[in-house]
């Protein structure tokens, strides 16, 4: 997957999850922006950067429509990084966001999810718009005001459902029947 790229997200391969009644699945949260978390438990930048961050995000945008995932993903010693071993890791570091196990692959050591984003490694962080594509993707550490944007941005579009066609536009502005560009924005007229 090329970042940035806007491509339908693929559905996330979850064996289990942590810190959440039900299972999620992107289906359901189509309308919401979607923050995602790559992370391993023996992943040094993962554990001083990535998920200090990522609670971090769940706490300041937590009066907003974001859902924020963590997404255990695997890739290397993996007898290490079981899920008992994640359920005591998760509470030793206070994870208070959704956590899913990505679903081991039959014949690599790369999980399922990993595979479907083309992730390189972890942290990953990648952004869902509202109408289910990816907005955002990079591999390594991310400074949190550029991570603070990029939310800032996917949850300032208006839901997918809410858009109209807006054939009337040029450059030189939008000519829209029955109203402005400000009423398609505010809903009013």
């Amino acid at each position: 997957m090329i970042a940035d790229t806007p491509n339908q997200a693929p559905e996330l391969e979850v064996t289990s999850w942590f810190n959440t009644t039900a299972p999620l699945n992107l289906d359901m949260l189509r309308g919401r922006v979607v923050f995602i978390h790559a992370f391993q438990m023996l992943c040094p930048a993962c554990v001083s950067h990535g998920l200090p961050q990522t609670q971090r995000v769940q706490s300041l945008f937590r009066d907003t429509d974001l859902q924020v995932i963590g997404l255990h993903t695997v890739f290397e010693h993996h007898a290490a990084m079981g899920p008992e071993a994640l359920r005591a890791f998760i509470h030793e570091y206070r994870l208070t966001f959704p956590i899913g196990v990505d679903a081991a692959a039959a014949d690599t050591p790369i999980p399922r999810t990993m595979q479907r984003y083309g992730m390189r490694g972890t942290p990953t962080t990648i952004i869902i718009g509202r109408d289910g594509t990816v907005r955002h993707h990079r591999f390594g550490i991310e400074d949190d005001l550029l991570v603070g944007a990029w939310l800032a941005n996917a949850l300032n579009e208006p839901p997918a459902t809410t858009r109209q066609d807006l054939a009337g536009c040029s450059t030189d502005g939008c000519t829209i029947p029955g109203g402005s560009l400000r009423s398609l924005e505010t809903g009013t007229r």
